[in-house]
């Protein structure tokens, strides 16, 4: 690692205001744009319907809007400690702000949180994948019981095939035509709930408490969004694949990918829980029938989106392992960097096929890793670096963001915990009751409505006393 005993915090900031000239290809805006967009949507926005029902719906809206202007000035201000201490990836930003201390802390953050959401990535193409397999067969149990029925097989295949060869590029701006197919699939995914929207709002009606404005959930809520909009732990690699990345053209990527983000997640987001109230699952998808065409369509879309967001993800990982244990080399040699992907790759591979149910997990790692990450570590880095007063009339927009963090996940933690405590499981892949009694490709079949689940009619909102 470099010594940054003597570096300058305020006056030398030209590594990452001016354009390398290190034989390194560079993207335009649009292609550098549509790796960050790619990068923060990932598999958080299927969770949106879910994250409105946690909140209510009222201020689950005002929330996604909140948290994308967190994340806009989170991001902006995550640049700033990078130009004020002339670094440019995250763990020497730290570094020179925090020491050695900062710097492992942050080194394990930044490495469990991208790792286990390759994890998560490679459980949903196995799940994902399967089912479709399963309704291409028709449910034929010969199928259903081969190797193509076997998510383990189906994880190892599409790593071997797919995401295995596009980790191993070495810059990420090769990534941008690929965000852009991944940018569309999401879109049709949006475009495939809008239409199912027609079908489900005149069969199911409302759950008690679906258009309530407030929920008590909200914490649960706001660690969704956050690892929604989370892109923090790979904004350096996508900063400096842009090219002549000056502060006026960084702003206007990180302003058009936010607000492009947060347009499609609000819509996925109404559309969504406007279909199932409260009976929306975790992962929406969930919520549809296996014999629905269309979205099972959407669902190898969606699979392979997330083939195509996962190399972002390894980028990440690998790059904190090569700061963390190889400080000194400024280059990976070929064999090492195959080494390495290829270990991170065959890890995440095998701890994928051990589970179909990370739910907890994911949100644990979103409230614990994605906060810091995200609000606390950005801000107190770049007060530290200032060299202003703490609570300057400077600072005062990042102790906001600090103070965000810490709520979000302190909170988040403490939601999380109470959830485990009382017994709460995973549901994946079990056939919704409603879909015995409809058919979702018939708009036109009425089904008598199904009742909220007693045990969440329970659980009544904290402000309902006001809303």
């Amino acid at each position: 690692m470099s010594d940054f005993s003597d570096t300058s915090s305020v006056s030398d900031t030209r590594g990452l205001m001016e354009e390398k000239d290190d034989g390194k290809p560079r993207s335009s805006i649009p292609m550098t744009s549509f790796n960050f967009i790619n990068s923060i949507i990932g598999s958080g926005i299927i969770g949106m319907p879910f994250a409105l029902k946690q909140a209510g719906f009222g201020l689950g809206l005002i929330l996604i809007i909140l948290v994308a202007f967190v994340t806009d000035y989170s991001i902006l201000v995550l640049i700033e400690a990078g130009r004020l201490s002339n670094t440019d990836t995250y763990q020497d930003m730290v570094l020179v702000a925090f020491g050695r201390t900062g710097f492992y802390i942050l080194t394990v953050l930044q490495f469990l949180y991208p790792f286990i959401a390759m994890v998560s990535y490679n459980v949903v193409i196995g799940d994902t994948i399967t089912k479709f397999i399963a309704w291409i067969g028709g449910e034929n149990p010969t199928i259903l019981h081969s190797v193509l029925g076997n998510r383990q097989f189906i994880i190892t295949v599409v790593t071997l095939i797919v995401t295995l060869p596009l980790s191993l590029y070495k810059n990420i701006a090769k990534l941008g035509k690929w965000a852009f197919l991944s940018i569309l699939l999401i879109i049709f995914i949006m475009v495939a709930v809008i239409i199912r929207l027609s079908t489900f709002i005149g069969t199911l009606s409302p759950t008690s408490d679906a258009w309530q404005f407030a929920n008590y959930n909200v914490s649960q809520a706001v660690g969704i969004m956050a690892f929604a909009y989370m892109c923090h732990h790979n904004t350096f690699l996508i900063h400096s694949s842009l090219e002549n990345p000056t502060k006026k053209r960084w702003g206007f990527v990180t302003h058009l990918s936010v607000l492009f983000a947060m347009v499609m997640l609000l819509i996925l987001g109404i559309t969504g829980y406007a279909s199932f109230t409260g009976l929306t699952e975790g992962d929406l998808l969930e919520n549809y029938c296996r014999d629905d065409i269309l979205m099972n369509i959407s669902r190898i879309f969606f699979a392979i989106t997330i083939m195509l967001t996962y190399p972002v993800e390894c980028f990440v990982t690998r790059e904190v392992v090569e700061t963390a244990i190889f400080p000194s080399t400024p280059e990976s040699p070929l064999w090492r960097h195959v080494t390495v992907t290829v270990v991170i790759v065959v890890l995440t591979g095998a701890i994928s096929m051990a589970t179909d149910c990370l739910g907890t997990v994911l949100e644990l790692n979103g409230i614990l890793a994605a906060a810091p990450l995200a609000f606390i570590i950005p801000a107190a880095s770049v007060m530290r670096l200032r060299q202003d007063a703490i609570f300057s009339k400077k600072n005062i927009p990042a102790i906001l963001l600090m103070a965000f963090g810490i709520l979000v996940a302190v909170c988040g933690f403490i939601m999380a915990v109470i959830n485990m405590a009382e017994g709460i499981s995973c549901s994946h892949g079990k056939e919704p009751k409603y879909c015995m009694a409809i058919n979702t490709t018939d708009i036109t079949t009425v089904f008598t409505p199904l009742k909220e689940d007693e045990s969440r009619v329970g659980k009544r909102s904290l402000l309902n006393t006001f809303f």
